[in-house]
């Protein structure tokens, strides 16, 4: 009989918690960190600019998967096994490396400071939204984080005897070198680290990551140290010190230096706990001390911890689905996280931040985003943010255009304030018309207008659109320019976006000029392959040409990160045009599904990750869409460390998956509409806001049977005879019901 209690007690408790769980607790950070995923399992607040990360991608026990060794962006890889620290700044799905610094790593017994002789193997993590914990095993110590928005909060547990906390600023993921530090008290650390050169571009362009730390408990000894560089030749014969790591105990003068960093340590007569906050700036020392303090003063661990995790639960909740496997929840909810990663927040608390290009001090009243991947998130991660978080997506375009104030230019891949101009295409154009179109309008339009036509139009010295002068005369770019032919197609997309909001904006000879020059790929089609092929400057196509030329990176003639198949249907503004010049409806059906039957689709990667979507152009095929789909969600995304298809472009193949899920996505960017396939939940509700929309919740339902097709398609009750809908009919509709057969 009390068995009988003790299980039934135990099987309500289960039914119970399953029940309570709210969407932040679906969140599984480890997704994505192996297979290139180059996510990171550590804490960060929503957009936040403080992460933290275990760092295990230095060290030859880590390879092949090691920083030096090859092409490698994220501080973290899965199935590594060496940790030399937890770096405090971080980038999430980019697919070069930069920050990762700010290494802290607690160890014990004698002091080391080479982190490949302190490195260790460690144990039992734990990943949630804004918690991470594992155990270091060569020195028994449990280390535990979280962050607030501008803070990076450690938790070490220390057995009996002395113990080091080491902030190694020599290690990091950035290509850059450089740092300064000084010790302010046996409790608090001051200095800055030297980041960037980003996709190895733009080294002048290198800039501070400024920090203070304060530890919970003061220091029985603490010093700085320095590693200076081996001279080699005369003066070698004199240097008693060349190469010798130097230890500076009780310093506290400034140290500058590539290869520092400080130790505190400790002696510990029985288990202690000590508790290191690093609050940081882009700003100033003195900015990330008041961030530190505004943000985290007098609180605990724990006291962050929750205030992060209830803000997770919040913008998470604005989706709430229901149906599905815990393993769906997961999957969808870790996604929809981490499309709240970047853009992320790089003003301080008072409001300051680095202005890009003059470096002078900016200071805004709301939140100066970061971190802008345009050309992979134009696609869909700035439509989602529209849809379901407007004034996030507000703020951001204010963003850009204040970028364009302070470099006359708008962003094209924007990173800390500085302009990388990595990748091809005019992204931000697309990003603002779409955005402008969906209602979201609270700014100043014809300034956002007029810096698209400078990017459109100004030949000479343009960073945005280089090979723009043979595009305007000849109509597509030719093979004196890298990536020629795709290059074409974003300049295509771009112009038709341009061309949307002249229109919107009553600009009716504009209209008429982009929405032509918006075509001008069609010039590129070769009606023998039917498929997309680069010119020569004399107007000759390119031989010899091999349409499989550039699958999986490698580089060929006319196509950025692809090939002539993965980028024969990135023309989401023309499907119509593209149709005809194809034949008709089945030459298209055929040619799209030869895509996926002959595996040259790249679900990794962002040029074709619209087609699963594309049958649903031509009448009667739209069921291979959603069986596409469906098997491309269930092959590609999992409850997995490889649960991502590959680089997750700050959030981009998460945003893929989220709207799959949903079973609508923004098939054309720039046009506000969505494209229609069966959601993956029995019902999905979207939290719509009310300054931006007048209902409060859009309700996505799916009623069947079976597991079939779409039968019927119900807009608030009533009929809907497409597979595409409006920005307008859906979010002021209140239901939109997909009955399959």
């Amino acid at each position: 009989m009390k068995k009988d209690i003790f299980f039934a007690l135990v099987s309500f408790c289960i039914v119970f918690s399953m029940q309570a769980q709210e969407p932040v607790d679906y969140v599984n950070p480890i997704i994505g960190t192996s297979n290139f995923g180059a996510t990171f399992p550590g804490p960060i607040a929503p957009r936040g600019m403080a992460s933290i990360s275990p760092f295990n991608v230095a060290g030859p026990e880590n390879l092949p998967l090691e920083k030096d060794s090859r092409w490698l962006s994220n501080p973290y890889v899965h199935e590594n096994t060496f940790l030399t620290g937890f770096s405090q700044v971080n980038l999430s799905g980019v697919g070069c490396p930069d920050l990762g610094v700010l290494l802290l790593m607690p160890t014990t017994g004698e002091l080391e400071t080479d982190h490949l002789k302190y490195g260790s193997t460690y144990s039992n993590e734990i990943s949630k939204a804004g918690y991470y914990s594992s155990e270091i095993d060569k020195y028994n110590v449990k280390a535990e984080f979280t962050t607030s928005k501008r803070v990076g909060v450690s938790k070490f547990t220390f057995p009996k005897g002395q113990s080091n906390i080491l902030l190694n600023l020599g290690l990091g993921l950035t290509n850059e070198q450089g740092a300064m530090v000084q010790v302010v008290s046996s409790t608090e650390i001051e200095g800055m680290r030297s980041v960037g050169s980003f996709c190895y571009n733009s080294p002048e362009a290198a800039y501070p990551v400024y920090f203070v730390a304060k530890f919970s408990k003061p220091a029985d000894k603490f010093g700085v140290w320095k590693k200076p560089t081996t001279y080699k030749g005369v003066e070698a014969q004199w240097m008693g010190y060349n190469g010798k790591t130097r230890l500076m105990d009780a310093s506290i003068k400034m140290v500058a230096g590539d290869s520092i960093g400080t130790y505190f340590s400790y002696n510990f007569d029985k288990i202690e706990t000590v508790e290191v906050k690093i609050g940081v700036s882009y700003v100033s020392i003195e900015n990330a001390r008041e961030n530190l303090e505004k943000e985290t003063s007098n609180k605990t661990f724990n006291d962050i911890y929750k205030e992060t995790y209830n803000e997770w639960n919040t913008l998470l909740s604005r989706i709430k689905v229901e149906g599905g496997s815990t393993n769906d929840k997961t999957v969808f909810y870790t996604a929809l996280y981490h499309t709240l990663i970047h853009p992320n927040t790089l003003n301080d608390f008072n409001g300051e931040y680095p202005e890009i290009k003059t470096g002078k001090i900016g200071k805004t009243d709301g939140t100066r985003f970061t971190v802008f991947s345009l050309w992979d998130t134009y696609r869909n991660v700035h439509q989602l943010l529209s849809l379901v978080y407007p004034q996030q997506q507000s703020n951001m375009i204010q963003s850009m255009l204040d970028m364009y104030d302070e470099n006359g230019w708008l962003p094209k891949w924007e990173l800390n304030s500085t302009e990388t101009f990595t990748m091809v295409g005019d992204p931000a154009s697309i990003v603002i018309t779409d955005t402008y179109l969906k209602g979201i309008q609270d700014f100043d339009v014809e300034k956002a207008y007029n810096a698209m036509l400078k990017s459109a139009e100004q030949i000479e010295n343009n960073p945005v659109r280089p090979g723009l002068k043979d595009y305007i005369e000849k109509g597509y770019l030719t093979t004196d320019n890298g990536g020629s032919v795709s290059t074409t197609q974003e300049y295509n997309a771009a112009d038709y976006s341009i061309a949307l909001l002249a229109k919107e904006l009553g600009k009716t000879a504009d209209y008429k000029r982009y929405k032509n020059r918006s075509i001008s790929y069609r010039k590129l089609f070769d009606k023998n392959i039917d498929l997309l092929r680069p010119r020569l400057s004399n107007g000759n196509w390119y031989e010899p040409f091999d349409p499989n030329d550039g699958a999986n990176f490698t580089e060929n003639v006319g196509f950025i990160e692809g090939n002539a198949w993965q980028y024969a249907f990135m023309v989401p503004h023309d499907i119509l045009g593209l149709k005809k010049l194809m034949g008709g409806n089945k030459a298209f059906t055929n040619q799209l599904q030869k895509v996926f039957d002959d595996n040259q689709f790249d679900m990794a990667n962002e040029p074709d990750i619209a087609y699963p979507f594309l049958f649903n152009y031509v009448k009667g095929e739209e069921w291979r869409s959603q069986k596409t789909v469906e098997a491309l969600v269930k092959k590609y995304f999992k409850n997995t460390s490889d649960g991502i298809p590959g680089n997750d472009d700050t959030g981009t193949m998460s945003t893929w998956v989220v709207y799959a899920m949903m079973g609508i996505y923004p098939i054309a960017p720039g046009e506000p509409k969505y494209t229609i396939t069966k959601p993956l939940f029995d019902k999905i509700t979207i939290q719509l806001d009310s300054k931006y929309y007048k209902n409060s919740e859009l309700v996505i339902e799916k009623e069947t049977n079976t597991n079939g097709y779409i039968n019927q398609i119900l807009l608030n009750g009533k009929k809907h005879k497409s597979y595409f809908i409006n920005h307008n009919e859906l979010v002021n509709g209140n239901s939109l019901k997909v009955i399959l057969k």
